[in-house]
């Protein structure tokens, strides 16, 4: 037996295949997973040392322990596992099993980053972008640089974010244009909020030709996936008649949701038009684009 022989590899293959179920004998089994990884983690083996990691982080086969993933995390992320550095940075970006740091949470990201970890690239820029500038001073020029890295492989919140900062003039000049592209990747990869904002950019002719269809059209894709400003949005459309037929009970169904999504505007949007025979004097105004 492996155990018996210490070989860690095998311990490892052999709690790999309880993890994911893999093998006629061995149906997924996460007590048995832990038992064997942890005998290949004691040993050394590192990629056993995250896997064990990531089982106490959720309670998988062992008592969820924050402490015991950050240790295992720890371990593997010194032999350069760039997996447990990214989680060992998420770790100490939310006082997981250690203190919170996000200085430290940013070293490890980088770390991670460095080595083309997408989601590390992501949470580094976004620790740049935060106004606060958690664990690194904020800068934008930095915040941009990470998240293009992860939005070149196909990051929707870092297409996202890139779009956010031409919108906004940050790091670069405002170009609606460069924000429409970033919105248009991330929207079809389904981000709600990039197409949110790309209706509302179609809305007022920011970075394409005012187009209340095409608006339309981005605002029904987000209010599909429970975003409520879209909903809102899609509501004004459907009680004004812009690129879409007019339709005020629809607007009213629309304006119902948002406000059950938590827009307080929706809510007064639909008590207006209950009070209003026509709804022409209560026609609520657009809200500006969500960043």
């Amino acid at each position: 037996m492996a155990e018996l022989e210490g070989n860690a590899y095998a311990q490892y293959n052999l709690g790999l295949m309880y993890l994911n179920g893999n093998g006629k004998d061995a149906r997924q089994d996460y007590a048995e997973a832990a038992r064997w990884l942890r005998l290949a983690a004691g040993q050394g083996n590192v990629d056993a040392q995250y896997n064990l990691g990531v089982l106490y982080d959720n309670g998988q086969g062992v008592r969820k322990d924050y402490v015991e993933a950050a240790k295992w995390y720890r371990l593997a992320a010194v032999k350069g596992n760039a997996d447990a550095q990214y989680n060992l940075g998420v770790m100490y970006d939310n006082g997981q099993g250690v203190r919170q740091d996000h200085a430290e949470a940013a070293k490890w990201y980088r770390i991670a980053a460095e080595r083309g970890y997408v989601r590390a690239q992501y949470n580094l820029g976004a620790l740049y972008l935060n106004i606060n500038g958690q664990g690194v001073g904020q800068d934008f020029a930095e915040a941009a640089k990470w998240f293009r890295l992860a939005a070149v492989k196909g990051n929707a919140e870092s297409q996202y974010n890139l779009g956010v900062m031409y919108a906004k003039g940050q790091g670069f000049p405002q170009d609606y244009g460069e924000a429409a592209e970033w919105y248009g990747l991330a929207a079809e990869r389904g981000y709600a909020q990039a197409q949110y904002n790309l209706g509302v950019m179609c809305e007022n002719g920011q970075g394409f030709q005012q187009d209340y269809a095409v608006s339309a059209k981005w605002y029904g894709l987000a209010a599909e996936k429970g975003y409520a400003p879209a909903q809102y949005n899609l509501g004004v459309l459907y009680l004004k008649g812009h690129g879409v037929r007019q339709n005020v009970a629809l607007a009213k169904e629309l304006f119902v949701k948002a406000c059950d999504n938590g827009l307080q505007a929706g809510c007064s949007a639909y008590r207006k038009l209950k009070e209003s025979e026509s709804g022409e004097s209560s026609v609520p105004s657009l809200m500006t684009v969500s960043q």
